[in-house]
């Protein structure tokens, strides 16, 4: 049995939204990090959530340096 297809259309619920954007953004982040390891290949990710708020991974601590630290959370 296969999945699903998910219609794309914004989440109205606030929590829900909030908790698919976290759960996502892991999942993305965890995707980063394992293209970079079997690829061997140097990854930047950047990703703002609704609010404004950066989140970023980087395979490079050189990569990290183009965003703004201030708002920064590394996973």
């Amino acid at each position: 049995m296969g999945r699903r297809k998910v219609e794309l259309k914004q989440i109205e619920n606030k929590i829900s939204r909030q908790v698919t954007f976290s759960k996502r953004r892991s999942g993305l982040m965890k995707k980063a990090n394992e293209i970079s390891v079997l690829c061997d290949a140097e990854v930047a990710l950047i990703v703002f959530s609704s609010k404004g708020k950066l989140y970023e991974y980087s395979t490079d601590s050189r990569m990290a340096d183009y965003g703004d630290t201030q708002c920064t959370k590394r996973c």
